[in-house]
């Protein structure tokens, strides 16, 4: 024991092995997270100023927002910082932080996605009883127990990966302090602790899923029988946003766990991580805005209002 070193520095490899790769890669990682950046807080800000998107759907849409501002957050500024200015190093409590703040706000996203399919669920398949149902009490709570949660779920995989030094390596061949990389550096104790804990959290995401595919099965089915046009219409244009959203999650939930780990940087890894971890936050606010009417109604307002403002103030200072 008195010949192990203490592991308290990690060094991020990935295929940026020239300065020029390395600057251009952190331009890149620069424009897909501004644009992440604009299209969530601009869904936030549009669903906060305008009164006629104050309803329990596009409260849970901007909990949404915020949690991928915060999701993409976590990761991509270090790896900018690190591209620009060409280090490769992380600290371990840079890194703990990491595991910690992106493995609560995956979790966080799986919550509040679920609890949207249950607030549609009861919209369309029990209207009559919505306004009872789904009360803005309801609401705060649902969002703060998905936070909880959370909170939980990270709390414990940051333990049980921490829960030991590092000792084998280093090295982590990712752009940002990836689980199954520290896994592959990590005791046998704490791997075998990590292995039991992913597969209780599995089963637990199973039943969730199974409740979110029986909850879209019969959302579907309820609207399929609608007899109105316009009923079917509206229901389908404000379900059909959050069903793609769930898609692309567990898209790149299932890309990142099933994914296998890579002993050396490829452009292949690279990718799949840039998928999970950037595609999400930068798609949602794009799949809102395109196929919810509401919000494209309330940013058209939003607009105008703006440029009126801007048009009357040009006006007064000739």
């Amino acid at each position: 024991m008195d010949n192990l070193t203490i592991i308290t520095e990690f060094i991020l490899m990935d295929i940026a092995s020239s300065r020029e790769i390395q600057i251009l890669q952190g331009l890149l990682f620069l424009v897909i997270y501004l644009g992440a950046l604009a299209g969530n807080l601009l869904t936030v800000m549009v669903i906060v100023i305008d009164p006629h998107l104050h309803f329990p759907m596009y409260f849970f849409i901007a909990n949404l927002s915020i949690v991928d501002f915060c999701y993409i957050s976590v990761t991509v500024p270090k790896s900018i910082v690190n591209s620009l200015t060409g280090r490769k190093s992380i600290s371990l409590p840079e890194c703990v932080a990491q595991i910690f703040l992106y493995s609560s706000f995956a979790a966080l996203e799986y919550a509040l996605l679920i609890v949207m399919s249950y607030d549609r669920y009861v919209a369309i398949c029990q209207p009559l009883h919505y306004g009872i149902v789904v009360t803005p009490h309801m609401c705060a709570q649902a969002a703060g127990g998905s936070w909880v949660c959370g909170l939980v779920y990270s709390a414990m995989h940051t333990g049980t990966i921490f829960s030991l030094p590092f000792t084998k390596s280093n090295v982590i061949y990712q752009y940002f302090c990836d689980i199954p990389q520290l896994l592959r550096i990590s005791s046998s104790h704490v791997q075998f602790s990590e292995y039991i804990l992913i597969a209780v959290s599995s089963v637990i995401s199973l039943i969730c899923f199974a409740f979110l595919f029986t909850s879209y099965v019969k959302i579907f089915s309820t609207v399929f029988k609608m007899r109105s046009e316009e009923a079917r219409n509206k229901a389908l244009f404000t379900c059909t946003p959050q069903l793609v959203i769930l898609v692309l999650f567990m898209i790149s939930i299932l890309m990142a766990a099933l994914s296998p780990v890579s002993n050396k940087a490829s452009l292949r890894s690279l990718l799949i991580a840039m998928f999970y971890n950037m595609v999400p936050p930068v798609m949602n606010p794009i799949v809102f805005s395109l196929r919810n009417k509401e919000i494209n109604s309330a940013l058209g307002r939003m607009f105008n209002r703006y440029f009126v403002f801007t048009s009357r103030n040009v006006l007064d200072s000739k």
